[in-house]
């Protein structure tokens, strides 16, 4: 390999890493929307908090299906896992949640990261949450197969291996497995999960959802709220 080839690659590279991080600019919009939310309507204090991309977005019946806690959705669509890292500061540590719920990574296969990458984005947006929060309990939910995207099947099912190998390796992260309620007897996507898309899902697919978030969510989000409040000062 010659000189010019090897400078070539590391160009190439550099300004792949580059493009990457600058990528997260695109969503100030969104997240200064959010911001400009909270001051108009500020949020309630230690609740759950759902962020990641558009499955998230589009969860619009979180207080029906979890009552009992009080919830904040920051889901931002097309996100993918890094973004969520990158504005860490702004879309969570100001929430002081007792309990996260993430997802994302679908967009990020689809974007041609590996599941490796998205692993190791996921690792990353824990130890960026967790610097204000040490011991905030955080579940991620697995990245769901869908219609739109069943050529990624393989990736999709890589990475949450990964996520889920990760997880176990850590304090109070949760892998939320909705995958095998996703798929049918011959491991394809249920296309009746799905909104016309055949990638957002339909109150069906949200319900599978809803089945695994749930009973988390009664172990770690109470235990959270039960612990905050011990620790709080007396007035």
């Amino acid at each position: 390999m010659t000189r010019l080839t090897i400078l070539l690659t590391l160009l190439v590279i550099s300004f792949g890493a580059v493009a990457r991080d600058a990528d997260h600019g695109k969503w100030n919009a969104d997240i200064q929307a959010f911001e400009v939310s909270d001051k108009a309507n500020p949020p309630p204090a230690n609740a759950v908090l759902f962020i990641g991309s558009s499955s998230i977005r589009f969860w619009k019946t979180l207080e029906t299906d979890f009552p009992g806690y009080r919830v904040i959705n920051r889901g931002f669509g097309g996100s993918d896992l890094d973004d969520s890292t990158a504005f860490a500061d702004r879309i969570v540590a100001p929430y002081h949640p007792s309990a996260l719920v993430i997802y994302a990574g679908d967009n990020d296969l689809q974007g041609g990261d590996s599941p490796e990458q998205v692993r190791d984005d996921f690792a990353a947006f824990v130890k960026k949450v967790r610097q204000d929060q040490p011991d905030l309990p955080i579940a991620f939910i697995a990245i769901k197969p869908s219609v739109a995207r069943v050529a990624l099947l393989a990736n999709i099912l890589q990475a949450d291996r990964l996520i889920r190998q990760w997880a176990m390796t850590q304090k109070n992260v949760a892998f939320l497995d909705v995958v095998p309620a996703m798929l049918d007897a011959q491991g394809q996507p249920k296309p009746d999960l799905f909104i016309e898309d055949g990638l957002h899902m339909n109150a069906k697919g949200y319900a599978l959802w809803v089945a695994q978030v749930a009973p988390w969510l009664a172990e770690h989000a109470m235990a959270a709220e039960d612990k905050r409040r011990q620790n709080a000062p007396t007035p």
